[in-house]
């Protein structure tokens, strides 16, 4: 027996928040490297430089810089993204006619995991720009951008608050809606198209797969979003940590900006500890929500 909707509602959220929560345990150092390398590329050499630096002028916990805000954030997105996922899943369904139990296409979830997207940006900005400014919080008071002392997530909320009031809070918002919309897209069309492609050659349901290949689709549906919309992410990072020191323009000029003075490859800075993350975060993420969702509902089975 299907629980009710708003019983599904909970169920996705919560199954959402748990797979969020095993996301960022499994790969914050790796994304605190992909922040500090965006936001100041000169500084760093490569991926291995900047690990390794930040190990060495901070120690082990400047790695997991921000891991607060990255639960806060990954739990929130993830919540309303997975549970919007499952409502939009619904308007895909009744807008093609199909019935209520009726399966959906690749193509279709896909188009529902975009759409719930826009819903998931708006928790997930206020959040992220809190982790993104701590992240890179020790190469902005060793540039003398800002005053020391600001390293903690209540002096960052504050900072916020006395700058430019709740609304600071959403500086990077268009960009993040730019970043997040063609960017689930691929991550939930090839992350169903993978686990199609194993439901086939093992005969069996996309539901019953087994752990290693719902591990390596959400690995390729993460790889997927990040290869697209990486130089989205990048200038994001950069207007949310870079409004510290005063207002920001917006998504297209920062971007031209880049490119005109620091060329396009800058857009990139950070990839290659974006692309290691992605599969074991990634995977961590769809199993911790695929396993957790599966057990609740059959808790519903007649």
């Amino acid at each position: 027996m299907a629980p009710h909707p708003v019983v599904q509602a909970i169920i996705d959220l919560s199954a959402g928040a748990i797979g969020g929560t095993a996301c960022v345990l499994s790969g914050q150092p790796l994304d605190t490297a992909k922040v500090k390398m965006q936001t100041f590329p000169s500084l760093y050499r490569g991926f291995v430089h900047c690990f390794s630096s930040t190990y060495k002028q901070v120690g082990l916990r400047g790695l997991y810089q921000g891991t607060s805000p990255a639960l806060m954030a990954n739990i929130a997105e993830n919540s309303v993204l997975f549970m919007s996922y499952g409502f939009c899943q619904e308007v895909v369904r009744t807008m093609a006619g199909l019935g209520t139990e009726a399966p959906l296409s690749d193509m279709q979830k896909a188009c529902a995991g975009s759409v719930a997207s826009i819903f998931s940006s708006l928790v997930l900005c206020p959040t992220e720009l809190v982790k993104c400014r701590l992240q890179a919080m020790y190469e902005m008071e060793a540039s003398g951008k800002i005053a020391k002392g600001q390293n903690t997530v209540w002096s960052v909320v504050k900072s916020v608050m006395k700058q430019n009031g709740p609304t600071g809070f959403f500086t990077g918002l268009t960009t993040t809606i730019a970043r997040e919309v063609p960017g689930y897209f691929c991550f939930f069309g090839a992350y169903e198209l993978c686990r199609t492609t194993f439901a086939d050659n093992m005969k069996c349901s996309k539901d019953d797969i087994g752990v290693a290949p719902i591990v390596f689709s959400g690995g390729f549906g993460g790889a997927c979003l990040w290869l697209v919309v990486y130089p989205f992410d990048c200038v994001k990072s950069r207007i949310q940590v870079m409004s510290m020191i005063g207002r920001q323009e917006g998504f297209f000029k920062t971007m031209m900006t880049i490119m005109r003075t620091e060329g396009v490859r800058a857009l990139y800075s950070g990839l290659t500890p974006t692309m290691i993350r992605t599969f074991p975060a990634n995977g961590a993420l769809f199993l911790g929500y695929e396993a957790s969702r599966k057990f609740m509902m059959k808790q519903f089975d007649s």
